[in-house]
Order: C-alpha cells, then structure tokens, then sequence
C-alpha cells in the first residue's frame, strides 16, 4: 500500500528523493500561502486607509482655509458638524453617535459596505468641523477569497515545478554511479574500479570499493589456501585410519590387532587435535571472542606446567612477582599457555623455563626451551596455519600445525603481541605479550 513502509523502501532513490523534495517544498509553500492569505485581508484595508488619509489631507486643508471642498472620486469626503450632522448641504451621511465619537478620535469606522476615517478641524470662523474621507469596500470579501485561493494554486504549481526539477536534478547526479554500477557488474576478477578524475565523493566511493575488493580477495585467497591445507592436513590421518583398518581386518592376528588399534588411536586423537583447532580458528575468524576479564597468569602458568604429560622435560617457573594480571578471558589463557608448553616439549631436549614479567602497561609470558631453535628466515612464517619448518617436523612430533597459529590470533584478538626468537640455551624462544589489568 502506498505509503506503507515496504512501499517506500521498495523505490527507487531517485523517487524517494523526489517525493520528499516535492513534499518539502509544497508544505513550506502551502504555510507560506496560508500566511500571505492571513495578511491579505489587513494589507487590503491598510490599503484603502492609505487612500482615506491621502484623501482627507487636502480636505482638512480646504475647510480650515475656508475653501469649499473640490472632491475626490472615489473617495467621498463628506463635511459634518461635532454631532455628526451634515454642514456640507448633502444628506445625512448615515453615522450614529458612536461612529462619529470614534472618527474624531481617530478611528476608521466600517458600515454599509463603506470604511470611513475621520479627522476634527477647525473652520475660520472658530467652529469645529468633521471631516470624514468613505470608501467602499464592493469586492472586498471576493478578492479576499479568491487571492486565497490563487495563492494555493500557485504554491501546488511551484510545488509541482520543484518535484521535476528535482527528479531531473537527482537523474543527472545519480547517472556517475549508474555508470559505477554498470562498471562493477562488468568488472573481471582481478581488476579495479576506475576512478573518476574528479575529487569528490564518487572518486571516494569508488577507492574505497576498490579497497573492499583487495579484501575480499584477500580473504577468499586465505580461505582457499586454508580450505586446501585443511584438506591436506585431514586426509593423512583420515588415510592411515583406513588403511590401519584395511590391515586389522584381513590380518585377524591378535597382537597385530592390537598394535594396529593402538595406531588406530593415536591417529584419531590426531585427528580430533586437528578438528579442534580447525574449529577454534574458525570461531576466531568469525568473530566469536569471550568477554574479557582479568587473569592472573602466575597461577595459571603453574597449572598449565601442571598439566604436561608424563615423561615431559623438567619446567621451571621464574616470576618476580606473586600475582601478575592479564586483560584476557581464562580460557583464552589455557588455550596460548597449553599451546606454547606442548610446543616447548615437544623440541626441548631436557629443560623448559617459563618466566612471567609484569611492567606498568604490559604482561608477558616467555617460554624458553634448549631445543633445535627456529632458524630465523622461518620465524615469521611460525604463526601461520599449518606451517611447518620441515615436512615431516610436525608429524613426526604428533602436531598438527595449529597450536602456534592458534596462540598468535588469541593474543592478537585482545591486542597483545605475540614473537619468536632465540633462547639463551640455544633453542626457541615465544613471548607473549598482554595488556596490563587495571
């Protein structure tokens, strides 16, 4: 229905603009019209008032010299005494006595289709006189009415001649992004928008569209690499399962069972490492984050030590301090904590050396281990999803290539840093920085 809101988010721009604009511009001129309605009326009798006292000055003049009156048509100009009585010898000029009070006062007086002013002098003979000046008011009602009326026509005209010259006004300014529009429909994948020579709002529109371009093909690129890698990385476990499988059943032997049941498992808890952390970055990425809360990252270092397996290398805690707080979420904590710990003893030979460091603004977490290291042409790649120094480094570890991805979009999220360098025992060193809570 028209005027629904469905309705007028179904048009176009271009009508809406010009329906408001039309709207606009008749509502000011119908207030507007309404207004000049209301003067006209007082501007009309100003008018004749305007011919009454224009008319009565030379009369007044006349009498007081004693001269007798020349007229003026169509203004009657009658003389009378103090009571109202004709001195004129013309009949009586139909005033009562209240009439004639108000016009030697000075007031216009209206009756019988005629308006009257009024004015004392005095003749040279002492005696004073009224001078009234008349004019009828015939058509007066009339025009009135009728400049109403020609003044709403007039603002409806105006308002009509508005309306299209907006519509024309908006079609011409609209055409540029009809142009852009047709231009991105057309648009090959790889390519740009062109930007207008000019400097205004479409050159904006059109650099930020092309930016919006380089981001989305940025996402669709590490989608697909990550889709790719993610493919990879499940079909290995997937296909050892099955081929574990294959061998278990055509092989009945009860200890080759077992041992193939044992492969079985530890490639399941593989792949369910792998699908964890798939579907932890997948959270991440759209934007699930926990609200945050200060975490005290002493405590939360010794029960991730506390958690290491069996048979893993000794893990040495040094703080300086009892409590240190973090603006994180205790999940969160666990997950960077876990992550760095199994990625340390995974490579350490005999020592781990977690140190917790607090200044006025910051946190940070270093874990240090006596391993191989990273070499440093590798280190900026760490944090990538499934990157791997080597082919077989995280295999042969029973990692899956997303713990330390996993760490550096946790930190990052709560706008901490996340780095890797080299430990003073020789092997790798993560530190991980979050802000201070307050």
């Amino acid at each position: 229905m028209i005027g629904s809101p469905s309705w007028w988010r179904g048009r176009s721009l271009q009508v809406r603009i010009t329906l408001l604009a039309t709207a606009i511009t008749l509502g000011c001129l119908l207030g507007l019209a309404a207004l000049a309605a209301n003067k006209l009326e007082p501007l009309l009798v100003d008018s004749v008032d305007g011919g009454l006292a224009g008319a009565l000055g030379p009369a007044s003049a006349e009498i007081a010299a004693g001269h007798p009156l020349t007229g003026a048509s169509p203004v009657t100009v009658r003389v009378l005494d103090i009571a109202g009585g004709p001195v004129d010898g013309l009949p009586p000029s139909g005033l009562d006595g209240e009439q004639v009070g108000r016009l030697k006062a000075g007031e216009p007086v209206q009756t019988g289709g005629v308006r009257w002013r009024g004015t004392v002098v005095s003749a040279p003979d002492g005696s004073q006189r009224l001078v009234v000046a008349g004019a009828g008011l015939v058509g007066f009602d009339a025009a009135v009415r009728y400049g109403g009326v020609w003044l709403v026509v007039v603002a409806s005209a105006g308002a009509l001649v508005a309306g299209l010259a907006t519509w024309l006004v908006v079609r011409l300014v609209l055409r540029p992004v009809a142009r852009m529009r047709g231009a991105v429909r057309s648009l090959p994948p790889g390519a740009r928008l062109p930007l207008p020579d000019s400097h205004d709002e479409l050159r904006a529109l059109a650099e930020e569209f092309n930016a919006l371009l380089v981001r989305q093909e940025q996402v669709s690129e590490r989608l697909r690499r990550f889709t790719g890698d993610a493919a990879h990385e499940l079909r290995s476990p997937v296909a050892s399962i099955r081929v574990q499988a294959e061998v278990a059943v055509t092989n009945p032997d009860p200890e080759l069972a077992q041992e193939t049941l044992s492969d079985i498992l530890a490639e399941s808890e593989r792949l369910s490492a792998l699908l964890g952390g798939l579907l932890s970055l997948a959270r991440s990425d759209a934007g699930e984050v926990p609200p945050p809360e200060p975490v005290e990252l002493v405590s939360e270092v010794r029960a991730a030590v506390g958690r290491l397996p069996a048979g893993a290398p000794e893990t040495r805690v040094s703080s300086a301090v009892a409590q240190a707080w973090a603006w994180a979420a205790h999940a969160e904590a666990e997950v960077v904590l876990d992550n760095l710990l199994r990625n340390a003893c995974r490579y350490a030979r005999s020592m781990i050396v977690v140190s917790v460091l607090v200044t006025r603004s910051s946190v940070r977490v270093v874990v240090d281990d006596d391993g191989p290291g990273i070499a440093p042409e590798h280190r900026p790649k760490v944090f990538d999803r499934f990157y791997r120094v080597s082919d077989d480094r995280a295999r042969s570890s029973g990692g899956t290539g997303l713990g330390l991805a996993m760490v550096a979009e946790t930190v990052r999220r709560r706008g901490g840093t996340v780095r890797v360098g080299e430990s003073p025992d020789g092997g790798a060193r993560f530190q991980v920085t979050w802000r201070t809570a307050q």
